[in-house]
């Protein structure tokens, strides 16, 4: 499995983007748990959003939960993640990762056994 993950850039406080990841080796993802995560500058990578297998369960960390929406493509084997309301402190690297964790972990990076490349989100004031 190969990730691939674009669509970051700058923009304005209460600004929207959407970040795809995309599986570049041909291999679906439909049966993995696909996750967005994100790290700060100084700061540990953190869980944002995860999706369980194709139509299965959502979770968001408290800090973006109604602001940003993760879905999954299955016929184009991409994941998005819809941002909306951008703050300043959602600036930071984001990486889409896929992996096989049972629920309890879905918010453990360790859990994830791919992940791409990372794309850089700024939020300016």
């Amino acid at each position: 499995v190969q990730l691939q993950a674009s669509g970051g850039g700058l923009v304005q406080t209460g600004g929207s983007l959407r970040l795809s990841c995309a599986e570049a080796a041909q291999e679906s993802v439909s049966t993995y748990t696909m996750a967005w995560f994100r790290q700060a500058p100084g700061k540990e990578r953190e869980f944002v959003a995860s999706s369980r297998r194709s139509g299965g369960t959502t979770t968001y960390a408290d800090s973006v939960k109604g602001r940003f929406s993760i879905s999954r493509v299955p016929a184009l084997n991409t994941v998005y993640l819809q941002m909306n309301s951008l703050r300043p402190e959602d600036t930071a690297v984001y990486y889409c990762a896929a992996g096989r964790p049972v629920l309890s972990a879905t918010r453990n990076m360790n859990a994830y056994n791919y992940w791409g490349q990372g794309t850089l989100v700024t939020v300016s004031s």
